[in-house]
Order: C-alpha cells, then sequence, then structure tokens
C-alpha cells in the first residue's frame, strides 16, 4: 500500500490499518502508524482510542482524547463513550464530568450509548443520585441504561430502589436480559428478600433464559444469604459447571447462618475435587472456625494460606478475628502487629476482639492509636462502646459517647444506645440508662430495651424492669432467647403468672427454648454437650469426675447458687439442675481425655450461669489448668481461681 501510494491518498485507510495492528496487539505501530498519517480525521483518532481501550489501556485512551481535543479535531459519539468507559475504569470522576461538558457542547447528550457510559462511571463512583438525575433526563433509555441503573443501585448496597427501578422498567414495557436478573439476584440476597429471588428464579426458567455459571453462582449466594441452604445447595448440585466463586458462595452462606460443619466440610470436598480455595472461602471458613470455637481447623487454614502466599488484608482480618474467637487473643494481636497497612476494618476488628475478651483498657487504648492515623467510623465506636461496656469503664464510656456525637457528629444508630444502655445497665445505673432510652429521637428498639431489661434482671431492678420487658414484649421477638430472657425476669421478680404468660405465648408462636449445648474440641474433633446429656458414651466417668470435683469444691467453701435456677422447684432439685448444665459437662469430659495442664476451650451458646462460674474457678484451681469459656457475650478465662472478666459480666 506504501509503495503503491494507496496510504499516502486513501484517509479511510490509516484507521482500518490502525485497528488490524491493535487486534493482533501491536500497538507499537498502530500508533506509529498513527503519527505518520497525513491527514488524522475522527475516525482514525477513534481507531487509536479504541485499540489502547481494547488493550486495557485506560490512561493512554484519555491521553489519546486530550491530544485530539488540543489538535481541534471534534470528537464524535464513538469517542465519547469510550473515553467515559476509560474514565470509569479509572474511577476518575472529575475527569469523566469535564467530558461531559464537551458532550454537551458537541451535542451528544441525547446520544444513547454516550448517556449509558455517564450512567456506569457515577455508578461505579457511587454517585447514583447524579446517575438519577441524568437518566431521568433521558430522551430514550435502551435496556443498557435500565440495567446500568438497576445493577448501579445493587452495587451501591441500594436493593431496595434496584427493585423498584425494575418494576419501573416493566411498566413501560422494557424486558430485562440476564444482567438484570443477575442484578436482582443480588438485590434479593441484599434486602434479605428470598419471594423476589425466587420469582426471579421462576422468571429465567419460564423464559428460557440462559443460565450460566455466574447466574447460578448467584442463585445459590442469594439462597444462601436468605437462609434457605436447602434450595441453595440444590441449585448448587445440578450445576454442570462450578468455578471457585461458586463454592465459595455455599460455604460462606453455611458459616454465616451458623452451619460452621457443614462450611468446613464443603472446604475439604472443594479440594478434594481439585479446586483451589480463594481469599473468600478461606475466610469463611475461618468465620465458621470462629463459630465453633475450632483453633485446630483455623490453624490448618492459616498454614495452607501461608503456604500459597494468599494472606492478604482481609485474610489476615478473618484470623485476627478467629483467633480471638478461639481464646487466643495473643495470637490475634500478633497477626495484627504484623500488618504494614492496616484499613478501618482491621482496626475496627481488633479492638471488637480485645472487648469480648473483657480487656476494655487495651481496647481504648488501641482506639486511641487509632483515631491519629485513621478516623474511626459508626462501627469502631459500636465496638469501643462494647468493649468498655464488658469491662465496666462507664465513665469512658460516658466520654466517648459524648466525643462521637459532639466531635465526629456521627449521628447515634440503634447499636450506639444499645451499646451504651448495655454500659450502665450492667453497671447498676439503670435510671440513667432508662434516661438515655428515654431521650432518644428515634423510637427505641428491640435491642435497647433487651439491654435495660437484662441490667434489670441482673440487679433486680424490677420497677424498671417490668417497664422494659413490656416493652420487648410488644416488639413479638423472633429470638426465642429473647422471650427466655422476659420469662426469667418474671421468674426473678416472683412474678410467676407473668413467667408462665410468656412461656405460653411462645408455645402459641411455635416457638421452644433453644438448649443450652457446649462444646470442647478434644482430639480433632469437636463433642458438643446437652443439659443432662446420657446419651454419652463416658456419662458414668463425666458424672464421676463432677462428683469428686464437688466434693472438693465444697470442702473448698463451694455453696450452689440455687437463685440462678428461675423455676420454682425445690431446692434439692434445684442444686441438682446445676449440676447436670451443659458446660460442666464438656469441662469434665475434656480434663478426662486430654493430658495434665492442657489448656481447655469450652464454646457455649448461651451466657455461662452464676453459678457455673463460680464453679470453674474452683475447678481450675484444683486441676491447675486454664479453662477458657466463650459464652455468646464474650470470654471467661479462668486461671487460678479467677476469671478474667472480674465476676463482671
Amino acid at each position: 500500500m506504501v509503495v503503491s501510494g494507496l496510504f499516502s491518498h486513501g484517509n479511510s485507510i490509516a484507521p482500518l490499518l490502525i485497528s488490524s495492528y491493535a487486534k493482533v496487539g501491536d500497538l507499537k505501530s498502530a500508533h506509529k502508524l498513527f503519527d505518520k498519517s497525513p491527514l488524522r480525521r475522527v475516525d482514525s483518532w477513534n481507531a487509536m482510542i479504541i485499540a489502547y481501550s481494547k488493550n486495557e489501556f485506560p490512561v493512554e485512551v484519555v491521553n489519546i482524547y486530550n491530544q485530539m481535543v488540543l489538535e481541534g479535531v471534534k470528537p464524535d459519539s464513538s469517542t465519547f463513550t469510550v473515553v467515559l468507559k476509560a474514565c470509569t475504569i479509572l474511577q476518575d470522576l472529575e475527569k469523566g464530568e469535564e467530558i461531559w461538558d464537551k458532550v454537551v457542547e458537541c451535542g451528544y447528550e441525547n446520544d444513547v450509548f454516550v448517556g449509558s457510559s455517564l450512567l456506569n462511571l457515577y455508578a461505579k463512583c457511587g454517585k447514583m443520585d447524579k446517575a438519577g438525575a441524568v437518566f431521568e433526563k433521558m430522551q430514550r433509555r435502551d435496556v443498557v441504561c435500565w440495567t446500568t441503573m438497576i445493577t448501579g443501585f445493587v452495587q451501591n448496597g441500594k436493593g431496595r430502589e434496584a427493585v423498584d427501578l425494575y418494576r419501573r422498567m416493566q411498566r413501560e414495557g422494557m424486558v430485562g436480559d440476564g444482567i438484570v436478573m443477575l442484578g436482582l439476584m443480588q438485590a434479593s440476597a441484599n434486602i434479605a428478600d428470598t419471594k423476589l429471588g425466587s420469582s426471579v428464579h421462576g422468571y429465567m426458567i419460564r423464559r428460557a433464559l440462559p443460565m450460566d455459571v455466574n447466574i447460578l453462582t448467584s442463585l445459590v449466594d442469594m439462597y444462601a444469604k436468605n437462609g434457605e441452604l436447602g434450595i441453595a445447595t440444590r441449585v448448587f448440585r445440578k450445576m454442570p459447571f462450578r468455578n471457585t466463586v461458586t463454592w465459595s458462595a455455599l460455604i460462606s452462606g453455611y458459616a454465616q447462618n451458623g452451619f460452621a460443619v457443614n462450611a468446613l466440610q464443603l472446604l475439604i470436598e472443594m479440594q478434594l475435587l481439585g479446586f483451589t480455595p480463594d481469599v473468600a472461602s478461606l475466610v469463611s471458613a475461618l468465620l465458621a472456625c470462629s463459630d465453633v470455637g475450632s483453633l485446630r481447623l483455623g490453624r490448618s487454614i492459616h498454614g495452607y494460606a501461608a503456604r500459597k502466599v494468599i494472606v492478604d488484608q482481609v485474610l489476615n482480618t478473618g484470623l485476627i478475628d478467629m483467633y480471638a474467637k478461639c481464646g487466643l487473643i495473643s495470637c490475634a494481636r500478633a497477626i495484627y502487629d504484623r500488618i504494614s497497612s492496616k484499613d478501618l476494618i482491621c482496626w475496627n476488628t481488633i479492638i471488637a476482639c480485645y472487648g469480648i475478651h473483657g480487656h476494655g483498657k487495651e481496647a481504648l487504648t488501641l482506639f486511641q492509636q487509632m483515631k491519629d492515623k485513621i478516623e474511626p467510623d459508626h462501627a469502631t465506636f459500636a465496638a469501643l462502646l462494647s468493649a468498655l461496656s464488658h469491662s465496666g469503664l462507664v465513665e469512658e464510656g460516658r466520654h466517648w459517647f459524648d466525643v462521637m456525637v459532639n466531635e465526629y457528629k456521627i449521628k447515634p444508630s440503634e447499636k450506639h444506645y444499645a451499646c451504651s444502655v448495655d454500659l450502665l445497665a450492667r453497671a447498676g445505673e439503670v435510671e440513667e440508662a432508662k434516661d438515655l432510652v428515654t431521650s432518644m429521637e428515634t423510637k427505641p428498639g428491640l435491642a435497647v430495651w433487651v439491654a435495660l431489661l437484662s441490667g434489670c434482671h441482673k440487679h433486680k431492678k424490677f420497677s424498671i424492669g417490668e417497664l422494659a420487658a413490656n416493652r420487648v414484649l410488644e416488639f413479638i421477638p423472633e429470638n426465642t432467647g429473647t422471650f427466655v430472657l422476659v420469662a426469667n425476669f418474671f421468674a426473678a421478680a416472683k412474678m410467676w403468672d407473668k413467667a408462665a404468660s410468656v412461656r405460653k405465648l411462645m408455645k402459641m408462636t411455635g416457638m421452644t427454648k433453644v438448649p443450652g449445648y457446649s462444646a470442647v474440641e478434644v482430639n480433632r474433633r469437636l463433642h458438643a454437650f446437652l443439659m443432662d446429656d446420657t446419651s454419652h458414651p463416658q456419662y458414668e466417668q463425666i458424672m464421676g469426675l463432677l462428683c469428686n470435683l464437688e466434693n472438693e469444691m465444697k470442702a473448698m467453701g463451694y455453696v450452689p447458687k440455687t437463685d440462678f435456677v428461675l423455676q420454682n422447684l425445690e431446692e434439692d432439685v434445684k442444686v441438682k439442675m446445676l449440676g447436670i448444665h451443659s458446660e460442666r459437662l464438656a469441662i469434665a469430659f475434656g480434663l478426662l481425655n486430654t493430658a495434665p495442664g492442657t489448656r481447655l476451650l469450652i464454646t457455649k451458646n448461651l451466657r455461662v450461669c452464676g453459678d457455673c462460674h463460680e464453679v470453674t474457678k474452683f475447678i481450675s484451681v484444683i486441676v491447675k489448668r486454664e479453662i477458657i469459656v466463650r459464652d455468646v457475650k464474650r470470654f471467661h478465662h479462668f486461671k487460678d481461681g479467677t476469671c478474667s472478666c472480674g465476676d463482671y459480666w
């Protein structure tokens, strides 16, 4: 073409040659050809811009555009569409808006392709209000515009708005494609709307829309996040092809819904079938280890990640949480100290971990270090207030609640009020806690009233407690534990009729009391015990050991605290009931099956009762061991007859 002279005379040839070089990845030749073109019209510029875009060089795309404008060449629809896409990749909102001004100047503001690119830029930069304003002004909207808006709402955590926009899309006669369905599934997962997710699933089946691995994975994720693990597993098992993300979605679903053992079994199955776990699946598995207190498996996952060199910020944060939840706060701190660049979530996690171990002063020290390096958010203050509550640091709690509101201008949420009410009520400042509740600008929620009721129950403040109990019942709680707290409060106040009516209400609504269980890891296995669990093969040995321990404890001055049995029974029956609590069975089993001096970690799904707390202190002296009990609220480290909580919990 050069020899024949066609190149120097054919203005339409240069763009085609540039595109050809770009398609085979020779951008150097493409750009050299572009530079030597005798007359560069808009199609030549677009060919070069598109070449860099397709080869994923967004900075060069913007640079070529800037050069084009400087040379006085008027961009067209294709130019603006591609350059706005580059700004989206670069998250350069300022440059994108500058380009949009040029779009308007050149008369392309009503071009649907350019408009879609601008919508995508705003959505990816989290500016859904600006995206909405552009969307409403568009004279014509295609499926891509609607899809961009719907997925934008989903990605920015606005699931309800995404659903509303889809319904409007239907009313305007537009038919959604697979990408819209994918967005709706993610929205239903975010807003916990199983009915919507099932409807989307059914719609895709009826319309015979293709369901690739990404869509099926989103279905698994949606059902799992909404607690429909049976359906999630059926979809998963029927998939003709799965990838690592699919496995991670189901593992995460089991872990987040409390089925830790299933999550860990899936992780093992995943590897047996040749899949390599990614960070998401390992973090979910760590969450499962945290849930059941399986330190052995948690360490195995840590070792696997370290060998594969995939320990990033997210995984490190998961490891901090796992070690802390498995009783090793020192290991959690060691990992935290090794992280060179700590993000907000990392700081919040370590503060919360110290809180559940009852180390409120250490949590406060960390917070003070943090605020000099990164600005705390609402979650930071929730973790801090909770930590101060567990340690009884009332003055500090009052101070930092005020600082949060007045200096950081963070509006207290339900969580902050619940933590502060818990802080005051737990310390016996029940009247002040009640005043804080009545000062709330919004109507107090269930968590706030439960915190107040719990403090009243502990300190036997029956008049305010009765008010709180009645408010709790107005919410008709879904959690059986809340009903049990109300019933126990009325029983402690000797309001037997009211206690009976609450238990009757539980039966009428189909609720049953969640049985208390305790688990202990022995010989690479988790062993769980219910109260008075006679089914265990070592039951006789367990009861024999507990009997011997009780005799030694009584010789040391132990007296059973029968007031923790909140039932109208004879005293000797109450004593017998205390002796078969699940944590005692788990401790005895652990003592029988581990070497002397071995530390025990007991995980309990309810709060430890006051009598078992006292008993465990005595046992730690007799057997000369450290016994860690993790209940539903916090950790108790028993050693040499004392507990890390200082008998304050």
